[in-house]
């Protein structure tokens, strides 16, 4: 299929932001628009705002000053529906009810020819369900854009039960004209980034509820060695408790209460207070005038080891987990440290995973079990687990946890190996899986889960997160780098530890370890 021609008209009903949003992206685009609102004075507004927004891109090179002109003069405003008969794509971008918008579909259906595709900006509601009235609802299509609709290039083409894959494909090729990223997902509870997304939350509320450390020094762990733009909490008082926490009951609701998707209780609580971020004034941050944001923990400087060994099983190069660790070796020997090798004999420990040694500290990257239950498992009481980075080479923090029983001396010794290097160290609570590596390995996951039931690729799961949620590095892109064998061994450890059907592994993630294939073969 091709984009609908330049020519063609596009509705939008609603003018919000959502609605502007997609209205000054088609005229933008080259398509005439005719934007809809029950308010006129509304839909007067959204559009003058449009044109100062055009005249502003001009202003920084963005597009000419005859673009902007253009552009604008392609808007105008519907006095009533019945003034969107000739649209041949109406974009409905309402409030978040079924009954409205199948109310308004039906409406649509009776005005606008019969070629004419009908598409829903919906974020939540089952684009199946909005059809089901409809004489033909082969025609509507989930056109789910992204706030602000101008500046985020992701766009979920949503194909209910009934959805033509001509309508899909012509709505996946527009979407490419009007200069943004699409990709194909079937209608199901959250879709793909909503659904995937889940999990980044999830393990960020479990983790403050286990005092793993306080919100700041979470967000900061996540930000500054994740390597995502804003931590969980953070991000959750700039979309609002609210919003939040009535997606994920909705989700939670739809997937008929599964525990990968149970709402915390500590949301709950801060949606109860009225403490619902940016736009309360307050969340897990103050803000406002006056406002000061908390410093995240970090330890305290230690001495720099004189000998570090890596160690590795019999067979082994030491190297293991997909080059994570060489790529902390690498650092570490980059800043004047040298490590050398020691090979541990088969047998002399159940751990055999690579290890850094230095004044009786053993130095491990976690996974998923506590630094706690890995001593007492290795029987050696000075384990120290350090986390998962998005790029050891750059980056700026990194996490440890202690083993209850390991000495004072072990675990400062492992501090001033890493701040030697030059992280900032935090420390986190004993917790299994530490703060990103069971993030990433949950978001793995689920984006495994909704590739093997069929609702998008796994390159349509990676693109959206990336563009929707702006992640660092897709889901499944992340698993292979991590190893899906260590991911699947994260899980199984969290999974036994914690005793809940949460942090069950997918069948998928399975099937590629059993077959050693990635998500993204070369």
């Amino acid at each position: 299929m091709a984009a609908l021609d330049n020519n063609s008209i596009v509705a939008v009903i609603g003018s919000g932001a959502m609605g502007a949003g997609i209205a000054q992206v088609a005229a933008a685009a080259g398509y005439r628009v005719k934007l809809y609102d029950t308010r006129p004075e509304a839909v007067s507004k959204a559009l003058a705002d449009i044109g100062k927004m055009y005249t502003k891109l001009a202003e920084k090179g963005r597009m000419t000053a005859q673009q902007a002109q253009d552009a604008t003069a392609r808007l105008q405003a519907a006095g009533s529906l019945s003034d969107v008969a000739d649209a041949s794509l109406v974009v409905e971008a309402i409030v978040e009810n079924l009954d409205v918008k199948r109310s308004l579909f039906a409406d649509l259906e009776a005005l606008v020819s019969e070629r004419c595709i009908l598409a829903t900006n919906t974020s939540s509601i089952s684009v199946t369900a909005i059809a089901a009235k409809l004489r033909r609802p082969e025609r509507l299509v989930g056109m789910h854009f992204f706030n602000p609709v101008p500046l985020m290039a992701l766009v979920e083409v949503i194909s209910g039960l009934a959805t033509s894959e001509a309508v899909a494909a012509t709505v996946y090729d527009t979407s490419i004209a009007w200069g943004k990223m699409p990709v194909h997902a079937k209608s199901t509870p959250g879709f793909i980034v909503n659904r995937v997304a889940r999990p980044f939350y999830a393990e960020g509320w479990r983790l403050l509820s286990e005092q793993a450390g306080d919100a700041a020094t979470i967000d900061a762990v996540l930000r500054e060695a994740g390597g995502f733009r804003m931590g969980p909490f953070e991000l959750m008082d700039l979309i609002g408790h609210d919003v939040n926490f009535s997606v994920t009951q909705s989700v939670f609701g739809a997937y008929f209460n599964d525990p990968r998707f149970t709402p915390s209780v500590l949301q709950q609580e801060m949606v109860n207070a009225g403490f619902l971020g940016r736009k309360s004034g307050r969340g897990f941050y103050r803000y406002g005038e006056g406002a000061s944001i908390p410093a995240a923990r970090e330890e305290s400087a230690q001495p720099r080891p004189e000998v570090v060994a890596l160690s590795s099983a019999v067979g082994s190069d030491g190297r293991g987990h997909s080059g994570i660790v060489h790529a902390l070796v690498q650092r570490l020997e980059a800043s004047g440290i040298n490590v050398t090798s020691r090979v541990t004999l088969e047998g002399q420990v159940s751990d055999t995973a690579p290890a850094l040694h230095c004044n009786g500290a053993a130095i491990y990257l976690t996974d998923g079990r506590s630094a706690t239950q890995r001593a007492h498992d290795n029987q050696h009481a000075d384990t120290v687990l350090f986390d998962l980075a998005l790029d050891y080479a750059t980056a700026k923090r990194v996490a440890l946890a202690r083993a209850d029983q390991c000495t004072d001396e072990a675990y400062n010794t492992a501090v001033g190996l890493f701040q030697a290097a030059g992280f900032t160290v935090t420390r986190l609570d004993d917790v299994p899986g530490l703060a990103v590596m069971r993030t990433v390995a949950m978001l793995a996951n689920e984006a495994a889960d909704a590739v093997n039931q069929g609702v998008c690729t796994a390159a349509a799961v990676d693109i959206a997160m990336q563009k929707g949620v702006n992640y660092p590095r897709g889901p499944l892109a992340w698993a292979d780098a991590v190893g899906v064998q260590h991911v699947v061994t994260v899980l199984h450890h969290l999974a036994q530890g914690y005793g809940e059907d949460r942090y069950r592994v997918s069948p998928l993630l399975r099937r590629k370890l059993a077959n050693g294939a990635s998500f993204h073969a070369e």
